[in-house]
């Protein structure tokens, strides 16, 4: 057929006939990146091609990222996605076409017939669930898993639209533009800590979705996007409505914290539990005439500058707005805060240490492997007084590091734990997650030697021998990691929620917090022993801490809706001066490490760069392939990270040659890839690193070829 028209302002004149050798036969629909059309194969097989505006056509960076919708859409490609058949993301227009499956999406479903009945729920779920099975497993998260996005088969629902998440649905923002998502559907951490988000965030959107089919609303429902996201992070769900027999199973899908919620494995076995055998019947109601899918809308992208290097000035600190969601610390002027009191610690539960080995270690020091506590997830894990220390899901562990033995073991009172132990004031400190008690371990034994309350809703970081807890309304309390005493307490001028964070070899503690715009980041230096400020910038743009040395500063930008990094920052206190340098391809949501004056990155899709600061350029680039990955470390010789499936990574410091790779550690809970991804920790030459199969390992760092 002819090509179709668009009418209204703005839309372009004219539609393609042709994507690639495929003729385009209708318009099945649009979004803010591009046009879904009907097409046809050569041997009559029906497609869904994609084909993106003239206008993002024209946008390297959009490219880019349409070239990782096309890798991600093919890795999840099988029996619960619509596959991808063709694509050309260098094409004059973009396009990418996978098959066409008839049927509508479970949004439009639900407007149309209602809520589902109680067999078709039960089939919805267990699709789904087997959907995000294969989907986690190939290291892919899909993050915006709602009705739009499931389409309803005859043999099952298909989850659509990976890899872009779309700012069309986006309706709530953070004034960073790392929020991303359609709040109904988001999990808590999506708000809290949106650059932590894992394959857990798809089973509290599957269990969202459920409700939804239920009942035709969300579990939590209101007009206003912000009360949403309060209600998500904080509220109980809504199930009234949801079948007796699936709502329990639903109400665990849509547990606060991710290490809660069901694997996708779990679900499909409670769910055989649930019902012995599945309904026969089709999938959906028939089809009414002349209904097409709806394919979900597709995001936009803006144009970016080329590369270079700038040096400025320090800008004047300007007014900022509170904000009305204070992620990670609660929502500002409706969170209770809970007063915090020290506790000596009278008596209790000893910790039960178990010396008896976990590890093995061959000759020399060829490395080793223990799994103290293999089914409780991925160990977060640091190097202090002398031990490898680990946190895992309600326990903190001392490992011996010259040969992985158990040295002693504590159950603290929290099921996730937000970072690895540190040692402050001679004391292990374990990870303390809001709402909890913060608690100080003797490092030899194990045993608690303080507690302390932590603020509701609040965060806590190391620094400076000192614990710093952040309450909801802002407050700031030091905590001597020695005593459990508190030191200081008072606001910090500027920032609403501070999080403090802290490098080694640098005596300070470091909060950021941009503007309403995003256009500036104001950066406050604290000493933690007093809560002194001992300086203050105002630097241009949104930007995060990626290290410190020799006096300075480094940090990443982080550009637009996506957070993508574009450009790296050193600011120098001493003379109050900046220097940038623009990187010659964006990187993905890239994390940042320091040694001396390069800065190492490493973002989402993959990419690993070294940049010179003091040469103002990029030293090298490598493409690894990886989806997910940690942070990298540094040790001036290699550069390290660890992978989502278990697997460590050396990297030539100087060139960015790959230089070996452990295998991966997966093990029997293969279904459950971790948000937390730890960073490897380098001491004296060995490598210490974990896995999602519960296993913290060790090797020679000195030669990864051997590993």
């Amino acid at each position: 057929m002819a090509p179709q028209h668009n009418a209204g302002a703005g839309a372009e004149a004219e539609l393609p006939e042709y994507a690639g050798h495929y003729r385009l036969e209708s318009r099945l629909g649009s979004g803010g990146m591009g046009v879904v059309h009907l097409a046809r194969s050569t041997s009559g097989m029906q497609l869904a091609v994609k084909v993106v505006h003239a206008e993002f056509a024209r946008d390297p960076e959009f490219r880019g990222r349409f070239r990782q919708e096309v890798g991600a859409a093919r890795r999840v490609s099988g029996a619960f996605t619509a596959p991808v058949v063709d694509a050309d993301p260098e094409a004059e227009r973009p396009w990418m076409a996978t098959l066409f499956i008839p049927g509508p999406t479970l949004s439009d479903h639900v407007k149309r017939n209602g809520p589902m009945e109680p067999a078709q729920l039960r089939r919805l779920m267990a699709g789904l669930a087997e959907a995000l099975r294969d989907i986690h497993r190939v290291g892919v998260v899909h993050r915006d898993l709602k009705p739009s996005n499931v389409l309803l088969a005859d043999d099952g629902p298909k989850v659509i639209d990976f890899g872009i998440s779309r700012p069309k649905d986006s309706e709530l923002r953070t004034e960073t533009g790392k929020l991303i998502g359609t709040p109904p559907f988001m999990a808590p951490e999506q708000f809290r800590r949106p650059r932590e988000v894992g394959p857990a965030a798809d089973i509290f959107a599957l269990g969202s979705v459920l409700v939804h089919a239920s009942t035709g609303r969300g579990p939590f429902d209101s007009d206003s996007p912000y009360v949403v996201a309060y209600q998500v992070v904080h509220d109980e769900p809504d199930l009234t409505g949801v079948p007796p027999n699936l709502a329990p199973l639903v109400l665990r899908c849509l547990a606060k914290e991710p290490e809660d919620r069901p694997t996708p494995d779990e679900l499909m076995r409670e769910l055989r539990s649930v019902a012995a055998s599945y309904d026969t019947q089709a999938f959906i109601p028939a089809q009414r005439d002349g209904e097409k899918p709806e394919p979900g809308p597709v995001p936009e992208s803006k144009p970016r500058p080329g590369p270079g290097v700038e040096e400025e000035a320090e800008r004047p600190p300007g007014r900022r707005r509170r904000r009305l969601l204070a992620l990670g610390a609660g929502a500002v002027g409706l969170a209770t805060v809970v007063a915090l009191a020290s506790v000596r610690l009278l008596g209790g539960t000893d910790p039960a240490p178990e010396p008896k080995s976990t590890g093995t270690a061959s000759a020399g020091f060829g490395g080793w492997a223990a799994a103290p506590a293999p089914k409780k997830g991925t160990p977060l894990c640091s190097y202090g007084a002398g031990k490898v220390l680990c946190a895992q899901s309600g326990l903190v562990f001392a490992l011996d590091p010259e040969d992985g033995r158990l040295l002693w073991r504590y159950s603290v009172d929290a099921s996730h734990m937000s970072g690895p132990p540190a040692v402050a004031g001679g004391l292990v400190q374990p990870s303390a997650w809001p709402g909890r008690r913060l608690e100080a371990l003797d490092p030899a034994t194990g045993k608690a030697r303080w507690q302390h309350g932590v603020p509701a809703y609040g965060t806590s970081s190391v620094a400076g021998g000192m614990v710093l807890l952040t309450a909801a309304d802002g407050t700031v309390t030091a905590v001597d990691g020695a005593s459990g005493d508190t030191r200081w307490s008072h606001a910090l001028p500027g920032h609403t929620a501070p999080y403090f964070v802290s490098f080694a070899g640098d005596p300070l503690a470091y909060t950021t917090s941009p503007s309403d715009d995003g256009a500036s980041t104001r950066v406050t230096a604290v000493d933690p022993a007093t809560g002194d400020v001992r300086w203050d910038a105002r630097l241009k743009g949104t930007l995060e801490l990626a290290g410190a040395s020799d006096g300075s500063v480094f940090f990443v930008s982080l550009d637009g809706i996506y957070s993508d990094t574009g450009t790296v920052v050193r600011y120098s206190p001493a003379d109050r001066t900046s220097r940038r340098v623009t990187l010659p391809r964006r990187i993905e949501q890239a994390h940042g490490t320091v040694r001396g004056n390069v800065v190492y990155l490493v973002g989402n899709s993959g990419s690993l760069v070294a940049v010179d600061m003091a040469a103002g350029k990029q030293l090298w680039s490598l493409e690894t392939s990886l989806i997910r990955t940690s942070s990298p470390v540094a040790d001036g010789r290699h550069v390290y990270v660890t992978t989502v499936d278990g697997r460590l990574f050396a990297v030539d410091a100087r060139d960015g040659r790959l230089l070996g790779q452990t295998p991966t550690r997966l093990g029997a809970g293969s279904d459950r890839l971790t948000a937390d991804l730890p960073e490897p920790v380098v001491v004296d030459g060995r490598v210490f690193a974990a896995a999602p199969d519960g296993t913290v390992f060790a090797f020679d760092g000195r030669d990864p070829s051997a590993w």
